[in-house]
């Protein structure tokens, strides 16, 4: 049966391949989108998750077009990378309040609706880097391993209201960042994949989908590795 989807960040990259998967299986999806044009064939909704108004908003907009958010993708994010003596308060505070925070606001929403239907699939976008660190991302780092701790407590909490919440964590992936990156520094990246190889954004959107299925009905709380084996379980 037709869900109605919501993908945050879902105009480009990543989140427009899941958009994509979700719309390849039947669903209804809207994607929002802040600074990139909405994507065709999609209900775009113009939202910066950092304001809560807008939220408020973009999910009566995709209540009135779809019906309650059944599947919420928690995808959108932002970097601002730089060495932790170097990082301003700016720096720190825009990528905490969009990537952890901008996920809580809209999980937060779209929890009320599933408790409502009984039902529900949450699924937050993190990085390998949330659980390995990185040199010059301790803002990022720190924003996706807190999804982590979020996606087990709201699983935790909703669970008996047949609502789940888990993680999916991506490696090193071939998209319009990484294509931009010195062929020096994709060596050095590559070299510590087993996989030897980035993945494709394809493969990011398989996993959330299969968690949001059906068959993944009995999986909550979880973190999903789809990183070429870089990260090796941590």
């Amino acid at each position: 049966m037709s869900r109605s989807v919501l993908v945050t960040g879902g105009s480009r990259g990543i989140g427009l391949a899941i958009a994509t998967a979700f719309r390849e299986a039947g669903d209804q999806v809207a994607v929002t989108y802040n600074t990139s044009a909405p994507p065709e064939g999609f209900l775009g909704v113009k939202c910066d998750i950092t304001d809560q108004e807008q939220v408020d908003a973009a999910f009566d907009a995709i209540q009135e077009a779809h019906g309650p958010v059944e599947v919420l993708v928690a995808n959108a994010g932002v970097t601002r990378d730089t060495l932790l003596l170097r990082m301003s308060d700016d720096d720190w505070d825009t990528v905490i309040q969009t990537n952890l925070t901008g996920a809580f606001r809209v999980a937060r929403r779209a929890a009320k609706g599933m408790l409502r239907l009984r039902k529900g699939r949450i699924v937050f976008i993190s990085s390998v880097v949330g659980m390995l660190g990185s040199p010059g991302q301790v803002n990022y780092a720190a924003s996706k391993s807190g999804l982590i701790g979020m996606s087990r407590s709201i699983a935790r909490e909703l669970g008996s209201r047949g609502i789940t919440a888990n993680v999916v964590a991506p490696g090193f992936v071939e998209t319009d960042m990484t294509a931009v990156l010195p062929e020096e520094t994709q060596k050095q990246y590559l070299s510590q994949i087993p996989l030897g190889r980035f993945g494709l954004t394809e493969e990011i959107a398989n996993a959330v989908r299969w968690l949001a299925s059906p068959e993944a009905g009995y999986i909550t709380g979880a973190v999903i590795p789809v990183d070429g084996g870089i990260g090796m379980g941590n």
